[in-house]
């Protein structure tokens, strides 16, 4: 196949692909800021970070995906996929080195033995091969900036390589490769380089600290002086910092907070994966393993949204091919928690694949949104599950709408909707939900109406009614995971609120309340999720026509 065919292609694959999913790119009132748990813009609006990971601390020394692609075109890719942001690794020593520093993109890959990649790099950023790696990265930073993207700078590592491990010595304060005096010059090198950058709106200090030598006094000392020194030069950025025990467990921060010069800058980050928990999404219950991953990951995290900070989770991820049950379950839990919590987040990673991986030469990389081409994306059912999340369910001057709860479903990324009083309710984008109130009597109404969710029988579509007293129209969340809606039908049977293969909502017998492991309940799974965001369309329910069709309908079944 020719290039330009190629290309050709390339392009028409991924327009099909976005034209389905392409947000709005808002332009955001910079610098940021923050409002206890909110990150806001300077007119006070929230400003969510939905941002994806893209890699630029391995051996090469350069962000992935140059060989294959124009700088531009990425950062379009970008904000096709709907992300708003870009988490944007570096090492330490690219910074603090000056014969590193001084290295080409050319001279870089080279001595990599990676001339494949000079070859793709000529042909696809050729004003970019020979400039210093220290430019390269700005340029990065300036095309994500032509194209209204945001930037966190992240110290991923401090010798540049892959991350991480206990023993790879760049864990804690005093490894091998990690200076205290080094790293505290190397932020004030990089927040002072690109301050009046508007676009980088953040930086994140460290990356997963780990190993032997971690303990909460070094943290307390080194985290708070980086904090200071970026803050100094830079004090447009937010401050990101990261937790002990590779960026899971910020609990230390219970007995004792942080103590800045500085306030409204301060953020902090968390990373969740499956396998931080080994095989237990596979091996146990997945409602069990949801409910205790989530109980330690908001005792040991969560709890500073309540202490009035953002909480970034800055890396989650799963295998996009979809065969990995750990990974499968493990996202429906992470969907309806994201949601409920409406934290900031980065997926990693848009990288479909590297120059140079641990070794080997043009690794694919399986949890990357693209693929090994970084032409078409990876998994678009991903992408369809994500984008409701890419916008803020609430927060200061989201908008003039009264609160509001909407059912979310985890599991497709869709909430719960309706095209009229008539037909069954059914899963359609949350830009589209229907706006409910949930009572104290657990009845789910349509809010500012007297119709409520109502259980009909098993396997049969739930309706709204405006009988709302029966045990059919009580809804109550049951299970360790707090996902599952649970109605009784007439003849005293618990069903739960489930989907068809339609998307129709419907009542079944309730899935894996017992310890087994052999099933999921994703399909099971709600999330009932505070919102005031703007609705897309209203439905008028005050017809007096409408409202005695539906008595008619509920009492004679016609």
């Amino acid at each position: 196949m020719g290039k330009f065919s190629f290309f050709f292609l390339c392009s028409l694959s991924l327009l099909f692909v976005f034209l389905s999913l392409t947000t709005p790119n808002t332009v955001v009132a910079l610098p940021l800021s923050t409002n206890s748990r909110w990150i806001v813009d300077e007119s006070g609006q929230r400003v969510k970070l939905a941002c994806v990971n893209w890699v630029s601390h391995l051996e090469a020394m350069v962000a992935e995906g140059l060989s294959k692609q124009p700088v531009d075109s990425i950062s379009k890719k970008i904000v096709d996929m709907g992300f708003n942001c870009v988490r944007l690794t570096w090492p330490l020593f690219l910074f603090t080195n000056d014969s590193l520093a001084s290295l080409t993109v050319r001279q870089s890959f080279q001595s990599l033995g990676l001339i494949e990649s000079v070859a793709g790099f000529q042909a696809n950023n050729p004003s970019i091969v020979d400039l210093s790696l220290v430019n390269a990265y700005q340029e990065v930073v300036s095309s994500l900036a032509t194209n209204n993207v945001m930037v966190v700078l992240d110290n991923h590592i401090s010798k540049p390589g892959w991350c991480c491990s206990n023993f790879d010595g760049n864990g804690f304060f005093g490894d091998q490769y990690f200076s205290p005096d080094v790293w505290l010059n190397g932020l004030t090198k990089v927040a002072t380089l690109f301050n009046g950058i508007s676009n980088v709106v953040a930086m994140s200090l460290r990356n997963e600290l780990r190993g032997a030598k971690q303990n909460v006094t070094d943290w307390y000392r080194y985290m708070q002086k980086g904090a200071e020194a970026v803050h100094a030069v830079n004090p447009d950025v937010l401050v990101i910092l990261s937790g002990l025990n590779y960026d899971k467990d910020l609990s230390f921060l219970l007995k004792r907070p942080v103590n800045l010069s500085f306030s409204d800058k301060l953020v902090f980050e968390v990373h969740w994966y499956s396998f931080a928990d080994s095989k237990a999404w596979e091996t146990g219950n997945p409602n069990e393993v949801c409910g205790e991953v989530v109980n330690n990951l908001m005792r040991r995290a969560g709890f500073v949204l309540d202490q009035g900070y953002p909480l970034f989770v800055s890396e989650f991820g799963v295998d996009q091919r979809g065969t990995n049950v750990n990974d499968n379950r493990y996202l429906n839990c992470f969907m309806g928690v994201a949601a409920e919590h409406d934290w900031d987040w980065a997926l990693w990673t848009m990288v479909g694949s590297y120059y140079y991986r641990e070794g080997v030469i043009g690794m694919n990389e399986f949890y990357g949104i693209l693929n090994w081409n970084w032409c078409e994306v990876r998994n678009s059912s991903m992408l369809d599950r994500i984008s409701t999340l890419q916008s803020p369910f609430q927060g200061p001057g989201l908008s003039r709408a009264r609160p509001y709860k909407i059912i979310f479903h985890p599991l497709t990324g869709l909430c719960v909707k309706r095209n009229s009083l008539f037909e069954p309710l059914y899963l359609g984008p949350c830009s589209e939900a229907e706006a409910w109130s949930y009572t104290t009597q657990k009845t789910l109404t349509i809010k500012g109406t007297y119709f409520c969710l109502q259980a009909v029988g098993l396997g049969q579509p739930a309706k709204l009614g405006i009988i709302c007293t029966d045990s059919s129209s009580k809804w109550e969340t049951i299970s360790n995971s707090k996902m599952h809606l649970t109605s009784k039908l007439d003849d005293g049977t618990t069903v739960c609120l489930d989907v068809d293969s339609s998307n129709t909502l419907v009542t079944n017998a309730c899935k894996c309340l017992s310890r087994e492991n052999s099933c999921d309940p994703g399909s099971q799974w709600y999330k009932i999720v505070n919102s005031t965001r703007s609705m897309d369309s209203t439905k008028s329910f005050l017809s007096i026509g409408s409202i005695v069709d539906s008595i008619v309908k509920n009492f004679f079944g016609i």
